[in-house]
């Protein structure tokens, strides 16, 4: 007869394993779900039991159980890991399953000074009990397993020493609220908080990490976002580093644009010195990116932008290859290279690029973003001087060396800066964007900053969230939503505290926002169109109207109530320019939809009454914050049924929404068949986007003659986007990490790959109607 195993209690006090309140919890966590077996779990977790066994590992032990059994013939096996893990770290944070009363966990946290003390002081007792009546601690039970390993492992309140957690997930949504409405006036406050509490427990809205790891707590530091654009001076690079360093440690990703910096050999002080080049000062940047790791939340990361016309460009391109070593790369960061017509019309007339160091052309790095006009007549005629220190080249061996290491790494963006400038909310004489951030959704004005006090600079700053596509019945739900959202992002931007002054000044001026989507791919597939085929145009144009109309009226009634922004006069918006104003008009040709919305009255209220916002629309990846709505993430279409996630805690399966019933509508990544039905939609959003968008492009290189994707084919892709007006590209997926890479090669085969790629622009240009001749209209 076998010993009974004994476990040993929180307390430290040992008993007899009881294995029927295990099969209790089990059988209460498969309640009302489908092909899920209490048995198989009990079974898979026994095996694992050891005589000792703390409680807290038997809840782990049956969490992974559960986890484990995910699959598409079993995906309700993810709610039933995740009602596991909720009763366990419940019983981690509370001791018990049932949460405390609001009153009694604020006041504790507050005394840990684990959450912020003004809520105790905004609000009473009254108030905050109140609150707790607005609390549904069951819709706990509506994450999936990713979701809730991600909220314990970057969203609730902890020790990230120790692994200790304070907090569930309703008491997050509940005091994000308060503490985003905490200066409405009374009479108005609670009602706000309710409904903004509902609208994200039930994820209609998404929020970001900062917010959600970091409202309601002392460090009051939310923006998602943060665009630093760096001079081409040493006070200026040392200021871009601090203003790093700040940001980096309170949450935010960064962009920096260093494209003003002088190239290697250019003269300093008239020749004084000679300037070591790019490279030592992106390490600079590196090391500062690096130095913090976000309080456990997620590392830091930026990505770096310069133009394609940089005299070093050559070497710029090559910084996250493999090959090469550390003295000539600088891999961990990545970078968004920028470009514009002048450059795409030299590519498809088969004509040479000339490189310059900004230093040397004056006034020519500031019209390519400002007036592109200008650009090309300055570029023209920087290009006749001989005194000028220069470098020609094919443009088709640059963009082949881009578009190589794109491929390569997956890491090289894009931005097309006239298309950022031109259809912009910035009055680009005015304000113009000179950079995204690592993203590639973000198009915010910057000034680079002399000193790291310098209130002449301007550090732009983004605040996101997102609609949840999948949560709405009817476009008219993005009415309140947007309303919603608006109001509680704008109150975020003055309840946050800002490191830099160049940072809250432009904050203030411009109150900048990022509203996106996500489950886009879920939309898609409950409303019965693809991807790839154009069925999803009309909805998604309709779609996308509705969601930047009912913005910016939000942000046009908020107007009437405290004022428009103080630089709304910067914006086109303060001229009656609006979005559907100056999209590319060759996506007519592939979207017909008529506008649905009265947009000739919104313009007349917005140019009488303004805009509290500059901006109000950006598509994010909402890779992470997606997964705790149980949503597919951002605009991509998912990569399989069953997606396996990875994190700091492990691997995690989540099953895409309503696959039981939709799993034969969804259009898997690996199942488009081209870029091009992607960048059309993409295009389409773009329209009334009034930031920009994190568009991938993906390739399978087995679809292809010799298991590689042909030049010809990433340069159409590239020439069709910037036609559709799309303003940056963000990742290059191969799948199954097969590499399209030609980088690693001998000279005489890279030569033999050159002529392939001066074939492949030959081959556009003569496939092309809008290209015969060589006169692409792009």
């Amino acid at each position: 007869m076998s010993q009974p195993i004994h476990v040993t209690k929180r307390n430290g006090v040992r008993e007899v394993l009881d294995l029927e309140k295990i099969h209790r919890v089990i059988s209460w966590a498969a309640e009302g779900l489908k092909n899920v077996s209490v048995s198989e779990v009990e079974l898979r977790s026994r095996i694992q039991f050891y005589d000792g066994i703390k409680t807290a590992d038997i809840h782990e032990t049956i969490i992974r159980a559960a986890a484990d059994l995910i699959s598409e013939e079993a995906p309700d096996y993810q709610y039933l890991a995740a009602r596991l893990a909720i009763f366990h770290l419940r019983k981690k944070a509370y001791g018990q399953f049932e949460p405390p009363h609001l009153f009694d966990h604020v006041s504790k946290m507050v005394s840990m000074n684990r959450y912020d003390k003004h809520i105790l002081e905004d609000y009473t007792q009254a108030e905050l009990e109140e609150m707790d009546t607005f609390l549904e601690h069951g819709r706990d039970l509506d994450f999936s397993y990713a979701a809730v390993k991600q909220l314990e492992g970057k969203y609730l309140v902890q020790n990230r020493i120790t692994g200790v957690v304070y907090e569930s997930a309703q008491f997050l949504y509940i005091l994000v609220a308060a503490c985003l409405f905490a200066k409405y006036p009374q009479e108005k406050r609670l009602d706000y908080i309710r409904r903004f509490y509902d609208a994200t427990s039930q994820f209609k809205i998404s929020l970001p990490t900062p917010i959600m790891s970091g409202v309601r707590t002392p460090t009051r530091q939310f923006s998602s976002c943060v665009l630093i654009e760096c001079g081409d001076s040493l006070d200026s690079i040392n200021a871009t580093a601090s203003a790093i360093v700040k940001y980096v440690s309170q949450r935010a990703g960064i962009g920096i644009n260093a494209g003003r910096i002088r190239a290697l050999g250019s003269a300093i002080r008239n020749g004084e010195a000679f300037h070591t080049g790019c490279i030592p000062f992106f390490k600079y940047f590196q090391t500062a990116v690096k130095s913090c790791s976000q309080g456990g939340v997620r590392g830091g990361a930026a990505t770096l932008f310069y133009p394609l016309w940089h005299l070093e460009v050559e070497s710029l391109l090559v910084l996250k290859n493999n090959r090469g070593v550390e003295e000539n790369r600088v891999r961990h960061l990545d970078y968004g290279v920028q470009f514009n017509k002048t450059m795409y019309q030299r590519l498809v007339k088969d004509q040479y690029i000339t490189l310059f160091s900004p230093s040397d052309v004056p006034g020519l790095y500031d019209a390519f973003f400002a007036d592109q006009d200008e650009f090309e007549r300055l570029y023209v005629q920087y290009e006749a001087d001989e005194n000028i220190r220069k470098k020609r080249i094919k443009a088709i061996e640059l963009f082949s060396l881009f578009m190589q290491e794109r491929a390569s790494t997956g890491r090289i963006y894009l931005q097309n800066v006239d298309h950022t400038n031109n259809h912009s909310p910035f009055n680009p004489k005015l304000a113009p964007v000179r950079q995204s951030n690592l993203c590639l959704e973000i198009a915010l004005p910057t000034k680079p900053l002399e000193h790291i006090n310098d209130e002449n600079g301007e550090i732009a700053l983004c605040t996101l969230s997102a609609f949840n596509l999948g949560a709405i019945k009817s476009l008219d739900d993005f009415e309140e939503l947007a309303d919603l959202a608006v109001r509680a992002l704008d109150n975020l931007l003055d309840y946050q505290d800002y490191p830099v002054p160049a940072a809250e000044n432009a904050s203030m001026a411009r109150r900048t926002l990022g509203i996106g989507v996500i489950n886009y791919a879920y939309y898609l597939a409950k409303n019965g169109v693809r991807y790839s085929d154009g069925s999803a145009n009309g909805l998604t144009h309709r779609t996308f109207e509705a969601i930047q109309y009912y913005l910016m009226k939000a942000s046009n009634e908020l107007a009437k109530e405290k004022g428009a922004c103080p630089k709304f006069n910067e914006t086109t918006y303060s001229e009656g320019i609006l979005p559907i104003d100056t999209y590319k008009k060759d996506l007519d040709a592939v979207c017909n939809e008529p506008l649905h919305y009265d947009w000739e009255a919104l313009r007349e209220s917005v140019k009488k009454h303004g805009l509290r916002n500059s901006t109000l629309s950006a598509l994010m990846p909402s890779e992470t914050s997606s997964q705790i709505s149980n949503a597919t993430n951002g605009i991509e279409p998912p990569r399989g049924h069953v997606s396996v996630k990875s994190s700091k805690d492990g691997v995690m399966k989540q099953v895409v929404p309503d696959y039981e019933n939709l799993k034969d509508q969804y259009e898997l990544l690996w199942q488009i068949p081209s870029n091009k039905g992607y960048l059309e939609l993409v295009g389409i959003m773009q329209k009334f986007v009034d930031q920009t968008i994190s568009a991938n492009t993906n390739y399978d290189p087995g679809k292809f003659e010799g298991g590689r994707v042909p030049m010809k084919q990433l340069l159409q892709d590239l020439l069709y986007a910037y036609k559709l007006g799309v303003k940056t590209m963000y990742y290059h997926n191969t799948r199954d990490g097969a590499s399209d890479s030609q980088t690693d090669m001998p000279a005489e085969m890279r030569k033999k790959l050159e002529e392939k790629a001066n074939q492949a622009v030959t081959a556009i240009i003569e496939e092309d109607d809008d290209c015969a001749g060589g006169a692409c209209k792009i």
